[in-house]
């Protein structure tokens, strides 16, 4: 399981930090310590024995392929939204945490509040939700055409009964 996980940015960074320390420094064991703290790899120049290794990946036409490989190093940037768009999640979702990234990165570039709030805000409060219209239905839409005054007693029953499918899928 992932140390940290579950925290604020920083309270989970504290914990990796020190827990990497002691286990190099009290423990003196050999470890596999895997995390996503980007800060973490500077322990490889301050703590004897301690080496960064990463998963190799290709980007390719705005999507990442994992190559299965592992390499010395760290690796020079994070790819948790193409993570989340190969897991599955909605479009909708994928294009609202590219926006929120981007002003993320955009506040830390500009020394902005942003940074440093988004251990203690909502995330969303970071920029505006853009407003996502769910599409209507087929009733829906079907109603909209029709003119009910129009309608004879007969026609509006079979209106009523192709409704009534149309609703059951």
């Amino acid at each position: 399981d992932e140390i940290g996980r579950g925290t604020a940015t920083y309270d989970g960074l504290s914990i990796a930090w020190a827990t990497l320390e002691h286990l190099h420094e009290v423990n003196r064991c050999r470890a596999l310590f895997a995390t996503h703290y980007h800060e973490m790899t500077a322990l490889a120049g301050k703590l004897p024995g301690v080496t960064n290794a990463t998963v190799a990946v290709k980007e390719w036409e705005g999507d990442v392929i994992f190559l299965h490989e592992v390499r010395l190093g760290a690796a020079d940037r994070s790819y948790g939204v193409q993570v989340a768009k190969l897991a599955g999640l909605p479009a909708s979702v994928i294009d609202r945490a590219k926006q929120v990234l981007e002003a993320l990165e955009q506040g830390e570039r500009d020394g902005g509040k942003q940074a440093t709030l988004i251990d203690d805000l909502p995330l969303f409060r970071a920029t505006p939700a853009p407003r996502v219209e769910p599409q209507p239905s087929r009733v829906e839409t079907r109603l909209r055409e029709i003119h009910p005054d129009d309608l004879t007693p007969i026609e509006a029953l079979r209106l009523i009964y192709e409704l009534k499918e149309a609703v059951k899928g």
